[in-house]
């Protein structure tokens, strides 16, 4: 049966609306195989001629079917379908920085609270512009929600803004979109100024404070470096920001700041390689919690977003539509190594 012998059919039910009733009628001729991944939809003037239904009508329909992720629409050419699985609610495009332990933590988490008639795809940036314009060029139109991590840089905003509010979450750093858009996202300078408060005594322990953190790497959030500078120069600490860790440049009796994993884990081995006692000859204070930081050396003291609250968050956004602006602040999970 055709496209518009089915929605012919489907007149006769008065329980569903008219868009409703040309869905079903899509959905129906995916299902018996008159229409496959490559076809074209008849046009939305040809489609009103056909059934007789207002032109709005069919653009609601086609709509609706392009936010399941069934059809897409190509320049100058019309509607095409572009998947058969018609059993998906929502076709969800999900776009992370990298497969980092605390973002397969939030994926994880995201993806359970959706469950299976949600279909996610996940494309990783790595913080390189020119990947995150092409990834986002290439699934423009074709998925009902973009859930998007986006890199900080005021480049970016164009890109973005190509999307339509009500289909874009922005989620772990901020960007200011606008008061259309939403985000639940990160919060740095206050959060981490208020947690090295609460860890001043601690803190005082040490004869310095460094922090790793390279000012040239648009990835690492410049809050995390205005909070402790100020957090130096208003409690009198003694202490610097280096660009890098230099291998075996451990020195006794200081607090390191360490951001990134990847320095943690050689600074580390350094620390064992000179039995330098975690916690009492030099502290070290990370960012981002795992389950390895719980375990190694009695407990790495961390500064970390709670990535499963924010998936969890992420996840009732995209099921119900909502408008979302959240701040989730850094909490400090203070251990042994410090």
């Amino acid at each position: 049966m055709s496209l518009i012998e089915q929605v012919n059919v489907l007149k006769k039910n008065h329980n569903l609306s008219k868009h409703e009733r040309l869905v079903e009628g899509v959905l129906a001729s995916i299902e018996n195989g008159s229409l496959t991944v490559g076809d074209k939809l008849p046009s939305i003037n040809a489609m009103a001629s056909e059934i007789g239904y207002a032109r709005k009508t069919i653009v609601k329909a086609y709509e609706e079917l392009k936010h399941k992720g069934l059809i897409e629409s190509r320049r100058l050419k019309g509607f095409y379908v572009i998947s058969e699985e018609t059993n998906i609610t929502l076709k969800v495009a999900l776009l992370l920085f990298a497969f980092q332990s605390f973002q397969e933590e939030f994926y994880n988490t995201f993806r359970n609270e959706l469950g299976s008639r949600f279909q996610i795809n996940v494309f990783f940036h790595h913080n390189n512009t020119t990947i995150f314009e092409t990834i986002l060029s290439n699934i423009k139109g074709k998925y009902g929600m973009y859930v998007v991590a986006p890199i900080q840089n005021t480049s970016v905003l164009p890109l973005l803004k190509v999307i339509p509010a009500q289909k874009l979450l922005l989620v772990d750093r901020y960007v200011n979109l606008g008061s259309d858009y939403s985000f639940i996202s990160q919060e740095f300078e206050k959060s981490i100024y208020a947690m090295l408060i609460e860890l001043l005594e601690s803190i005082k322990k040490y004869d310095r404070f460094i922090l790793f953190f390279n000012e040239k790497d648009d990835y690492s959030p410049k809050g995390i470096s205005k909070a402790f500078q100020k957090f130096l120069t208003d409690y009198q600490i003694e202490g610097t920001i280096l660009n890098e860790y230099v291998p075996q440049d451990v020195k006794k009796g200081t607090l390191y700041f360490i951001k990134d994993d990847s320095t943690l884990w050689p600074f580390l081995k350094n620390c064992l390689e000179k039995e330098l006692a975690i916690g009492q000859d030099v502290g070290i204070l990370s960012f981002d919690d795992s389950i390895a930081k719980q375990i190694v050396f009695g407990g790495i003291s961390t500064l970390s977003t709670d990535f499963i609250e924010m998936a969890k968050m992420a996840a009732n956004h995209v099921k119900h539509g909502l408008k979302s602006q959240t701040i989730i602040p850094v909490k400090l999970i203070k251990r042994n190594s410090v």
